[in-house]
Parts: C-alpha cells; structure tokens; sequence
C-alpha cells in the first residue's frame, strides 16, 4: 500500500495551522508590541505628574500621617504601601501601582502610575515566558512552526509551488532576512 504523502503533508499543515493559531496571534501581537518598545511601553500605561507639596512640619519629620494627609489630596490615600528616605531630602513613597517622589527641600513630588494595558499585558506576559511549563509548550510551538513553514513548501504541486513561482518566493522570502542582517552587521 502507498502512502499518499501529499495527503498527509496537508493534513499535517492545516491541522497544526488550526491548534496553533491562538499562539501565533499572541506570538504576532506581542511581536509588534516589543519592535515599537523605543516608542511606547506595551504592556503598562505610565501617567506622570508632577505637584507641589508644601511639606510643614514642626520637627523637620513627616511621619506617615502626613503622608496619608498628602496622598488623600492625590487622590491615592488607600494606594499607599510604605516610604523611606533614599538620600537626605528625599521622600520615596510606594504605591500599589506606581510611586511618589518628593525633593523635600523644594516640596516638588512627582507621581507616576502603572495601569496594565489590556490585552498586551497579557501577550507580552506569555512571550517573555513566565514559567517552565509554558516554555516547553512554546518550543513546542516553534518546532509546530518550522513544520507549518515546511509543509507549507508542499501544499501547491506546478507552475505555483515549490517548483514554479513558489520557488523565487521562497528564494525571496529567505533573502530578505540575510540582506537585513548584512545591513546591521
């Protein structure tokens, strides 16, 4: 009995086309996330602002009542988490999603918040692979790619396959990639 191996070829492409899909969007969206990363953060929102506290103390000490009393004219009271001094005249304050930095001497504070950017935070967070199991189901996943790639070589048989247009395509696609590579070098 003969194998039909074209049959297979393409049993084999489409089936893993259609497991693999949802990898590959994660894979594809946080790919172009990660190229503009000079340009944009992908996976957090940053809000900065800076505001002016007039810090008055008796003593020349804030305690955490006076930082409470501080972050509640924020808007950020129930978001604070601790505080210490880095250097002298320096105020460090921890919030749950972001942080206060005041220069005492000048009583500026600059606020910065972190909100998670929905569905990038997510992708972003699946391809920096977070855990052991995930990386064995990502190297999975490239080697399912490699395959898909392959067995996609095979799909048209004449002029528009591998033999025909398939061929410069193929030859392109493979050229490209070296040329920028020469480029940067």
């Amino acid at each position: 009995m003969r194998i039909n191996w074209r049959k297979w070829n393409r049993v084999l492409h489409r089936d893993l086309g259609y497991f693999f899909f949802g990898m590959t969007v994660i894979y594809a969206i946080s790919g172009i996330a990660l190229n503009h990363i000079d340009h944009w953060n992908p996976s957090y929102i940053v809000t900065q602002k800076t505001v002016q506290w007039d810090v008055v103390s008796s003593d020349g000490e804030i305690d955490k009542a006076m930082i409470l009393e501080f972050l509640d004219d924020q808007g950020e009271d129930d978001h604070y988490k601790k505080h210490y001094y880095p250097e002298p005249g320096r105020l460090k304050i921890f919030l749950d999603k972001g942080s206060v930095d005041v220069d005492l001497e000048s009583g500026r504070a600059f606020i910065e918040k972190l909100q998670r950017r929905a569905l990038f935070y997510q992708v972003n967070f699946l391809h920096y692979n977070p855990k052991r199991l995930w990386t064995w189901f990502s190297d999975i996943y490239c080697v399912a790619l490699i395959l898909v790639a392959i067995t996609g070589l095979f799909i048209l048989k004449g002029r528009h396959g591998i033999t025909g247009r398939g061929a410069w395509l193929t030859a392109i696609g493979i050229i490209v990639p070296i040329v920028f590579f020469l480029m940067y070098q």
